[in-house]
């Protein structure tokens, strides 16, 4: 069910914060975009990537912090869909990194799922991955 004009803009501004705190490199404030629930989960695009709870995600985003000069994922297409108090959302994204001097850039895909609580969206599940290299268009495996 898609959501109406005013949740798909609350998520959407949701999302806009979750990201902006992410480039920014603020802790408190991306931390503060989700729920701080035992199992909250986020899955990022490498193959140990799977995090459970804020403590977890707090490691992974440092990790990926320590690791880059700057890093950032922008949301494009952006679905939102919704039911009560409950959001899911799908987008494609691209990752822009800059390691040592040299910016990179690649597309990525983003699926997530929020919930309302006194009038703020957080995140409760969330979902980053890269498209199957080696995989072409047309084919359902990668070659």
């Amino acid at each position: 069910m898609n959501a109406n004009s005013t949740i798909h803009a609350e998520v959407k501004a949701a999302l806009d914060t979750w990201a902006n705190s992410y480039i920014q490199r603020d802790i408190e404030r991306l931390l503060s975009c989700i729920a701080p629930d035992v199992d909250v989960v986020m899955f990022g695009t490498g193959v140990d990537e799977k995090r459970i709870g804020l403590t977890e995600i707090r490691a992974q985003a440092e990790r990926d912090w320590a690791q880059t000069d700057a890093a950032a994922f922008n949301l494009e297409n952006l679905m939102v869909s919704s039911a009560g108090s409950v959001a899911w959302v799908s987008s494609d994204a691209t990752f822009r990194v800059e390691l040592g001097g040299e910016a990179m850039a690649f597309p990525a895909r983003f699926t997530g799922v929020f919930e309302k609580r006194s009038e703020k969206w957080l995140v409760v599940q969330a979902h980053f991955s890269l498209p199957a290299m080696g995989q072409d268009d047309g084919d359902s495996v990668p070659s």
